[in-house]
């Protein structure tokens, strides 16, 4: 098996950056998408930003232009650095990879992170 550690989360006022750290550990082959979805108070867990193996990056409408997702294969670690911080981004952030075990292929999730952003 394999485990998600995220770290970078806090407590931010409108308009500042935080930047989200989140690395695989464990029992792994190879890495292919790893992502960020975040789940805000009484809403359901949704995508912010996903990038492939090969490094092709999607956001959600909310957050482009505002987040960068990148990663380090070398250290089975995403980032997400989020600029321009509002109200709205506040929530629990999760990391997820797809990545081969060793018995197959599946999603594995971080613990989660909290992002408050103050206004």
């Amino acid at each position: 098996q394999a485990q998600l550690v995220e770290s970078g989360g806090g407590l931010v006022q409108a308009g500042g950056s935080l930047r989200l750290s989140c690395t695989a550990s464990g029992s792994i082959k190879s890495i292919n998408a790893m992502g960020w979805y975040c789940q805000a108070p009484g809403k359901q867990r949704e995508l912010v930003a996903v990038i492939t193996g090969g490094g092709t990056q999607n956001y959600a409408d909310s957050v482009k232009g505002r987040f960068t997702i990148s990663r380090d294969n070398a250290k089975n670690t995403v980032y997400l650095q989020m600029n321009s911080l509002k109200s709205e981004d506040t929530g629990v952030y999760y990391c997820y990879a797809l990545l081969d075990y060793g018995m197959g292929t599946r999603r594995f999730w971080g613990q989660g992170t909290q992002v408050t952003v103050s206004s």
